[in-house]
């Protein structure tokens, strides 16, 4: 190895002296074929010039500074590696967290759909209840009622029913119970 250096680095200095121009194209394809750390470079006390001098430990300081570099892209490279898995096991989890809550977003839409479904029942049973009684017994009944329930079982009752029953009501709690019942309720 010693030898095939010292060759090129005398066919280098040939090169230098005579032709110029061709010397940087040569100097750079000696740089990569030369021992990867300047340490394995047996160091030299016969130079020509000190221009060889210079030169040389230019290109030895160039391949040093390329070594450190592709250490330190080498160590970023680990680093990018490592941080990519990092995020690779959040976004699982996050996925995995995300999947729990459908889960539970649906199961509690299903309970209330459920529970809507079962009050709903209940209300018409109760407005058949009270479309069955006297219009004055089911009036007493309604006017000690919140206005949105009982405005609901009128609803759920018969035409007829709900008219007779609304009429037997205090003016002011038929008047209440007339406004919430025309209007809206969002669910």
């Amino acid at each position: 190895m010693a030898a095939k250096t010292e060759k090129l680095t005398q066919h280098i200095l040939f090169i230098m002296k005579h032709k110029t121009s061709q010397f940087l194209l040569f100097s750079t394809l000696v740089f990569f074929l030369m021992p990867a750390h300047a340490a394995d470079v047996p160091e030299r006390t016969d130079y020509g010039s000190v221009e060889e001098r210079r030169i040389e430990s230019n290109i030895l300081q160039e391949r040093e500074s390329f070594r450190k570099e592709r250490e330190e892209i080498s160590l970023r490279k680990k680093e990018l590696k490592v941080l990519e898995e990092g995020v690779d096991k959040k976004l699982a989890e996050i996925d995995k967290k995300l999947e729990e809550l459908n889960t539970l977003q649906k199961k509690i839409e299903s309970l209330l759909a459920k529970k809507s479904a079962e009050e709903k029942k209940r209300l018409q049973e109760l407005a058949t209840i009270y479309g069955k009684m006297t219009p004055a017994k089911a009036s007493l009944a309604l006017s000690g009622l919140d206005s949105q329930l009982a405005a609901d079982l009128l609803a759920n009752m018969k035409i007829k029913s709900a008219a007779k029953i609304l009429d037997q009501l205090s003016k002011q709690k038929a008047t209440e119970i007339s406004n919430t019942f025309s209007t809206l309720q969002l669910e």
